[in-house]
């Protein structure tokens, strides 16, 4: 991956920490130079800790709401409570964890509370407003006039195209923003490139022993040249492949998320550790 000019790596799930060898995944990618991201409800986090410790750069704990009730009948577990020992944790290991709530049409009026929440336990704050699989709900344009209000605010990372691609009615095949195959190599449990992403895959390609003959194969050329054009691209807001697709200036909506990039890294490297002093 690396060789393919891989430089982030998210280990991501469903529930990642379910994985028995989180930890020789996460240590590997850091010895091959990629910054590395782990997103988790947080349950398991006590139990890999240590052994993840210093190999996870991006440490993202998921909160639904700022009460435990809410919290947990969003995520079907009673894990609101592990999110606040997991911070602890984390803390007392050196790590820098952060907040990420993904803001849906139920929730979004808890952002000034989980903002506080954020606060009072020192952490970056993450907006995801939620897309929907097959776009059969929309987030309301009140929750993305509160969303886009409360990137605004210190200690938040809010990447403002997510709403305005929402705004605009999503990917256009006509016109394709996403950049899920030549900007993303998404592999599998099974070993395949899933392609052209993740979420919407119609086509699997075993990897075998070598990615590389794999990832330069025809067939992913071709998912490349039709990356954002198929019929079910239309109206997509996945961010999972909207963030890496704005990641470079190369139009108006990778252009506006460069602020909120730095944002998040004076916030992230520059506020947090003075604070720590």
């Amino acid at each position: 991956m690396r060789t393919l000019g891989v430089r982030f790596i998210d280990l991501t799930g469903g529930e990642p920490l379910l994985h028995p060898h989180i930890d020789r995944i996460a240590a590997a990618a850091k010895d091959a130079g990629m910054i590395t991201s782990i997103t988790t409800n947080a349950l398991l986090y006590p139990k890999w800790a240590e052994r993840l410790r210093g190999n996870v750069d991006l440490l993202h704990f998921s909160i639904d709401g700022a009460d435990a009730e809410t919290h947990n009948r969003s995520r079907g577990v009673a894990c609101f409570d592990a999110v606040f020992k997991s911070i602890g944790i984390a803390k007392s290991l050196g790590e820098a964890p952060d907040l990420l709530f993904t803001v849906t049409k139920d929730n979004y009026r808890a952002l000034d509370a989980v903002y506080a929440l954020a606060r009072e336990h020192d952490l970056v704050l993450l907006l995801n407003p939620v897309f929907e699989y097959f776009r059969e709900e929309q987030l309301p344009e009140e929750a993305l006039d509160a969303i886009e209000e409360a990137g605004r605010r210190r200690m938040t990372y809010l990447n403002p195209s997510f709403v305005t691609l929402r705004r605009s009615g999503g990917n256009d095949p006509d016109y394709p923003l996403c950049k899920a195959v030549s900007r993303v190599i998404v592999i599998s449990p099974d070993n395949e490139l899933l392609l052209p992403c993740y979420h919407m895959h119609n086509e699997r390609i075993p990897i075998g022993d070598d990615l590389r003959a794999a990832h330069s194969s025809e067939r992913v050329r071709q998912h490349s040249r039709l990356e954002g054009r198929h019929a079910f691209c239309k109206g997509c807001t996945i961010n999972c492949y909207f963030e890496p697709s704005f990641a470079f200036p190369t139009n108006l909506l990778s252009l506006a998320a460069v602020p909120s990039k730095i944002r998040y890294g004076y916030a992230k490297y520059i506020l947090q550790p003075l604070r720590k002093r």
